[in-house]
């Protein structure tokens, strides 16, 4: 079965990459993130030999991001990000074809022990089952 793996962030946290700290996001170095790269890009090669990754990638700042929706007039009413009222965002995600839910909550638990500034606070991990045909609501 194929599995949607998010890493959750926040708007602070991208900040924090970029050196600007604030509580629960400590500033992050530039071997700090370099290390957060590395662990990331081993998941990835660890999953790909196992013939398990299906498609991963990091997301872009939330700043960058653009929100579309429809309004009550029937009309679109686009926002640009961030969002001050989401407080959590999917930062990154792995799509996986893996035998179990049991295997995928392995690989979302590694995912979690990812280094980081010391202070971080910890991000879930979130796994959603990929629908695979219309009967799999």
């Amino acid at each position: 079965m194929k599995y949607l793996v998010m890493v959750q962030g926040t708007h602070a946290d991208y900040e924090a990459m970029r050196g600007k700290a604030s509580e629960g996001s400590p500033a992050w170095s530039e071997q700090e993130l370099q290390a957060m790269y590395a662990y990331m890009g081993a998941i990835g090669d660890d999953l790909s030999e196992s013939g398990e990754l299906v498609d991963a990638q990091g997301l872009t700042d939330p700043a960058l991001a653009r929100q579309v929706a429809r309004g009550p007039d029937g009309k679109a009413v686009i926002t640009d990000g961030p969002y001050s009222e989401t407080k959590e965002l999917m930062a990154g995600y792995w799509v996986v074809d893996c035998a179990s839910l049991e295997r995928v909550t392995e690989i979302a638990e590694r995912v979690t022990g990812c280094p980081g500034p010391e202070g971080q606070t910890g991000r879930p991990v979130v796994i959603r089952p990929i629908q695979d045909g219309a009967g799999d609501i």
